[in-house]
């Protein structure tokens, strides 16, 4: 029932402390699958690190597409806050997009092994019928719009109705990404730190 993606080592190695049944495979989307729950686990510093370079967003809607129930943990036990140069209202609006706008449970643990006692928890409710998928709920692929206004979105301290200024200014995602950060400067309340990260994630080099 559990599958867990082979590069959480630190998480597999718990799990066969405790004896817990598992395979092990490449995921594509999410780190564990348990039934049709996807569950995608973040450090703290990986969470703050992931809204800032904007790949977050962009795993989350693939994470939502992909499962039924998607959930995010976000592991550590540190003063989120202090971790970063990050102002605490960014990351408080990422928190709430994630819950309001995404529909996506934000679950925090303490540790590897807090998160592994969480995944037997979640183990156990499926063993007992606990959980059960929502008969009601229909995926249906995005639409071109939907998925413009995402890839935008993806951009460090961008929101919905960020993004759709944005577009509505430039008319196309090609467009936004070759103005110059003098243009995206002028669209209102992005200023010029906001164009400056969104450059920044366009323009530096890829570094593995």
């Amino acid at each position: 029932m559990l599958i867990v993606d082979h590069r959480e080592r630190e998480i597999i190695k718990e799990l066969y402390r405790r004896k817990i049944s598992f395979e092990i495979k490449q995921l594509i989307t999410a780190d564990f699958i348990i039934g049709y729950v996807g569950i995608e686990r973040k450090t703290q510093q990986d969470f703050l690190n992931s809204i800032i370079d904007g790949r977050l967003i962009s795993q989350l809607i693939e994470l939502k597409e992909n499962v039924d129930v998607p959930l995010l943990i976000i592991e550590g036990e540190e003063n989120i806050y202090s971790l970063r140069n990050m102002h605490p209202n960014a990351i408080r609006g990422m928190l709430a997009s994630i819950a309001i706008d995404y529909n996506i449970p934000v679950i925090y643990t303490r540790n590897a092994n807090d998160t592994c006692s969480l995944i037997e928890s979640i183990i156990k409710r499926f063993e007992k019928g606990k959980i059960r998928i929502p008969l009601l709920k229909k995926r249906k692929p995005l639409t071109l719009k939907e998925r413009q206004e995402l890839i935008i979105e993806s951009f460090p301290g961008i929101g919905p109705t960020l993004a759709k200024s944005l577009l509505q200014e430039f008319k196309s995602v090609k467009k936004i990404i070759n103005t110059n950060e003098e243009k995206l400067q002028k669209i209102d309340k992005l200023g010029p730190k906001k164009a400056s990260e969104i450059k920044k994630v366009i323009e530096e080099e890829y570094k593995d």
